[in-house]
């Protein structure tokens, strides 16, 4: 690194992956002076963000997606939910929502990670007043009432402070940079590991999203291109190490015997991840000038699939904010992180109540809780305007919504 690089900027963004990548996006539009920091170079093998796992993208974050010029790329690599067939397996009862009964054409649509971040960083790289530097990360923090000061360490040199009047940190659950700023967390272990592969059924999907209530937790089944399906498979520990270690034919039979035959026969299986499941939530929005968006401020059940969207939210509602500032405003300024905290815990607290929610009441035995979760699928199910109030819940379209959630642009 050459040691004529600009030290100064106005937002420094810790952590390039889904979250800090669409910040960084959405920022460039902004006359603003913007740095990236990413310890894993996109394009690596063990980048986390963007490997073979595939995300739910729901309709407002697809707007999103779109007001930050993503879409565009991403549209063929991604496969649309046209309807979701919710169900619990031994039970009777079950719902079907339907995107076209919203006059929609899709709830949302099932990315893969890869192709995801390959459009952020095209996106990145191709940004004039971006920044970014991979791989590197940020060894620490410091601040007073004007700036903060950000020391990043890059492969093979000694780090180097940089100052700016916004430190964003979006490095994930274990966020280095929340801890720097003196922000604690709170974790709760689920006691569960979420299993993911890519599978290819006999049946075509036809755009139908499956989560299925198991005894060992919901079993949810995506649609992808090419007529795969993505599940995320949530199972004690221990059963997921031992699913895990089956041979392909083995795994297919347990996992067809727990979802069934909705989808036919399910053929081939790729590779398989698996990772403990824990809500993790912030205990501040804020500390000085580092605010937090994504997995630092809220790691969450997958559940519903509404982590990254979530998270998507913090990075527009941000960004709208900032925007308002106008040209030459603070975009740390007291005002807009107290904004911001209050907008996005709102948000937080709804999503963290709905998904933490559907898992207690999905995994209990009480007897009297199961029979009244299967008459609330049939109730569900046989009630339009339920139906319509979980649809726009599920596609991020309820409460407070940040103007490129709406479809508009982030100038006020």
């Amino acid at each position: 690194m050459s040691r004529h690089e600009s030290t100064d900027f106005d937002i420094v963004i810790a952590g390039g992956g889904m979250v800090g990548g669409s910040l960084a996006v959405a920022l460039s539009a902004l006359p603003l002076r913007t740095l990236v920091v990413e310890a894993t170079p996109p394009a690596d093998a063990a980048q986390p963000s963007y490997d073979a796992r595939a995300t739910a993208i729901s309709e407002s974050s697809r707007r999103i997606l779109e007001g930050i010029g993503c879409w565009s790329t991403l549209a063929g690599h991604a496969a649309p939910i046209r309807e979701v067939h919710v169900s619990e397996r031994g039970a009777f009862g079950a719902t079907r929502l339907r995107a076209a009964e919203q006059g929609l054409a899709s709830f949302g649509h099932v990315v893969e990670n890869r192709a995801l971040g390959a459009a952020l960083w095209e996106r990145i790289f191709a940004a004039g007043a971006l920044t970014a530097w991979s791989p590197a990360k940020v060894v620490g923090v410091a601040q007073d009432d004007d700036q903060v000061r950000v020391s990043i360490e890059r492969a093979g040199e000694a780090p180097l402070e940089v100052r700016a009047r916004l430190l964003v940190a979006a490095d994930g659950a274990r966020s280095p940079a929340r801890a720097m700023a003196g922000i604690a967390h709170a974790v709760r272990d689920y006691g569960q590991a979420a299993l993911i592969a890519n599978i290819t059924p006999a049946t075509d999907h036809g755009g139908m999203a499956f989560e299925r209530f198991t005894a060992t937790g919901p079993l949810a089944v995506l649609p992808l291109t090419q007529g795969r399906v993505t599940i995320v498979w949530t199972l004690p520990p221990d059963e997921a190490a031992a699913a895990m270690a089956l041979d392909d034919g083995a795994f297919l039979a347990r996992l067809q015997a727990a979802f069934g035959y909705r989808l036919g026969v399910f053929h081939k299986v790729g590779g398989r991840a698996s990772y403990p499941l824990s809500l993790v939530q912030a205990q501040a929005w804020h500390a000085g000038r580092v605010v937090l968006a994504g997995n630092a401020a809220h790691g969450i059940h997958p559940v519903a699939g509404q982590g990254f969207n979530l998270g998507l939210r913090d990075v527009a509602a941000l960004a709208e904010l900032i925007a308002r500032q106008g040209p030459g405003g603070d975009p740390g300024a007291a005002e807009l992180r107290e904004e911001y905290a209050e907008w996005r815990e709102a948000d937080r607290a709804r999503t963290v109540r709905d998904t933490d929610g559907l898992v207690q009441v999905f995994t209990s035995d009480f007897a009297p809780l199961r029979a009244g979760r299967r008459l609330g699928l049939i109730g569900l199910d046989l009630f339009p305007p339920a139906r319509a109030a979980v649809a726009r819940r599920g596609m991020g379209l309820a409460g407070r919504l940040p103007r490129l959630a709406l479809g508009q642009t982030l100038s006020p």
